[in-house]
């Protein structure tokens, strides 16, 4: 048998566990942290064949590939408000059409100013300060 302070411990976790790790003592915010991958930059969609992705630490590092370059920088993330600042990529060429992809890619992280995630389709929408959506990624 089940001492029942056993038992009110263990849903008392199980309640924490679903709610989200977030409630747990040192555990940091939830946020956009993660590997996301670009399906939908500016409304123009993406090249399928070309995996646009970013990585965002929970301490802010930002990695990942523009489709040809690797970049890296840093975000800033303070509830909604999200900014994207020191990012650098590698120099290398590629297909115009892939270059057009990277050069909208980033151009669209340096105006984003606001990031939200819809939890059903997993989903981080990146948006400006109008609220103009500027970038929809997909959790890998």
């Amino acid at each position: 048998m089940t001492h029942p302070r056993a038992a009110i411990t263990r849903r008392t976790f199980l309640a924490l566990a679903a709610a989200g790790t977030a409630l747990l003592p040192g555990r940091a915010e939830a946020g956009p942290h993660g590997r996301w991958l670009a399906e939908d930059i500016r409304g123009g969609g993406v090249i399928d064949r070309i995996q646009t992705v970013l990585e965002i630490a929970p301490e802010g590092r930002v990695s990942g590939s523009g489709g040809c370059n690797r970049i890296v920088g840093t975000a800033r993330i303070d509830g909604p408000a999200m900014t994207f600042s020191q990012m650098a990529s590698t120099k290398m060429a590629c297909p115009a059409a892939v270059m057009m992809q990277e050069q909208k890619f980033l151009a669209a992280l340096a105006q984003v100013r606001r990031w939200r995630e819809d939890q059903q389709s997993r989903k981080l929408i990146l948006s400006d300060d109008a609220g103009t959506v500027l970038m929809i990624l997909a959790r890998m």
